[in-house]
């Protein structure tokens, strides 16, 4: 039984080999279309459902782990940045406030479905158009949910946080090795 991760996030691998050296990648190429009513915790879950499927029709013995991490603000789910203008808004309208972060994460094993999402809050400093300018020189927040990546320059603009840290990087790693632990899946 091999592992596999059904991601290209470069940050879920590091994250996953916190609980295991031993797998593999496989990105989806699903199309990735949800429900437009449902919850910002539902359509995190809806994702990594859709991603894990995908990869898992190719490795049916095996165990797949897949995510998806959006960040939330006033109910509204802010997704990657179109260009520097829309990066720009987004975190002018994060500066001063918390929002949520929430990641899906699936796990597939044989016939069995793990689903769970896991929340996390964090408070932004007020930012000023300069110290918001600057961040987005840096290229950082381009791919980034929210426009910003805590685990990297983007950490410079967080006050707090309430959670588990590693859900605002892309994988809930603790809450994840306890449901491949309570499954005998490692």
């Amino acid at each position: 039984m091999a592992i596999i991760l059904a991601s290209a996030s470069p940050r879920r691998r590091e994250l996953l080999k916190f609980i295991t050296e031993d797998f593999t990648v496989k990105v989806s190429d699903a199309e990735e279309i949800t429900d437009p009513a449902l919850s910002p915790e539902e359509t995190v879950k809806s994702l990594a459902v859709i991603k894990g499927e995908a990869v898992a029709e190719d490795f049916p013995d095996d165990t797949v782990i897949s995510a998806d991490t959006v960040v939330v603000l006033d109910g509204k789910i802010l997704g990657k940045p179109k260009d520097e203008d829309d990066a720009f808004s987004m975190l002018s309208s994060l500066s001063g406030r918390t929002h949520e972060v929430f990641t899906g994460v699936c796990v597939l094993h044989c016939k069995e479905k793990y689903i769970f999402a896991e929340k996390t809050e964090v408070s932004f400093y007020s930012l000023t158009e300069e110290e918001i300018r600057a961040y987005i020189a840096t290229a950082e927040p381009a791919d980034k949910a929210g426009a910003y990546g805590i685990q990297g320059k983007g950490c410079t603009l967080v006050k707090s946080i309430n959670g588990d840290y590693n859900n605002v990087v892309g994988l809930p790693v603790a809450r994840l090795n306890r449901i491949l632990k309570e499954n005998g899946l490692l």
